[in-house]
C-alpha cells in the first residue's frame, strides 16, 4: 500500500474486543485487530502470523518484580486490575483458577494505559498483554509473563456478508498475501 496507491487514507481507533464488534456492526469501520477468539457468527476473520501474551504489569519496587515470571498462585491475594472484557470471564481468568469474586479485583480498564496510571500509583497489579506500556528506561514499571505462559492469536475481523469498496478489497488482498509468504 503506502506509494503504490496514492489518495488511499487509514483512520484508526483504539478500544477493546467490544468497542471494535460496536464499530464493526455499526459500519463505522471495515476491518477490526483482535486478540483470542473470534465470533464466527457474526464476522470473517483472517488469522494473523501474531501473537501476544499474558502478564502482569508493575511497579520496579513490588514484590513481584523480582521474580522473572508470575505465577496463579501469586495473584490469588494481590489487588488485580483487569479489562472489563475478562472480568466477565474470559481466557485470563480461566487460566488463574479462581471466580471473578474470589480475587481482589481493585479496578477494570479498557485500554491499559489508563490502568498503567493506575498501577504506577500503587493501586494494583495490572493483567494484561505484553508490550503495550513502554517499560523501559526511567519508567517506573515492569512487566512479567505469566507462568505457565498464555499466550493469545491476533486476527483481523470484518462482517459477514460486507460488501468492500474498492480500496477495502485491495486492503484484505494484500493483508491476505503478506501473512501468506509468513
Amino acid at each position: 500500500m503506502g506509494q503504490k496507491d496514492p489518495g488511499i487514507n487509514y483512520h484508526i481507533s483504539s478500544g477493546n474486543a467490544g468497542l471494535v464488534s460496536e464499530y464493526l456492526d455499526k459500519g463505522l469501520i471495515d476491518f477490526g485487530i483482535v486478540l483470542g477468539p473470534v465470533d464466527h457468527t457474526k464476522y470473517n476473520s483472517l488469522d494473523t502470523p501474531y501473537s501476544d501474551i499474558w502478564g502482569v504489569l508493575m511497579r520496579k519496587d513490588s514484590p513481584l518484580a523480582e521474580k522473572e515470571a508470575v505465577s496463579a498462585k501469586d495473584l490469588h491475594s494481590q489487588p488485580l486490575i483487569i479489562s472489563q472484557q475478562e472480568a466477565q470471564g474470559g481466557s485470563l481468568l480461566q487460566w488463574i483458577g479462581l471466580e471473578p469474586s474470589e480475587l481482589n479485583i481493585a479496578a477494570t480498564y479498557n485500554l491499559i494505559f489508563n490502568a498503567s496510571l493506575l498501577v504506577s500509583e500503587g493501586l494494583g497489579y495490572a493483567l494484561c498483554f505484553d508490550k503495550i506500556v513502554n517499560t523501559t528506561g526511567d519508567n517506573d514499571l515492569c512487566f512479567r509473563p505469566l507462568t505457565p505462559p498464555l499466550e493469545i492469536k491476533m486476527s483481523i475481523i470484518w462482517k459477514k456478508y460486507q460488501v468492500f469498496s474498492k480500496p477495502a478489497e485491495k486492503f484484505l488482498e494484500v493483508l491476505r498475501q503478506s501473512f501468506d509468504k509468513n
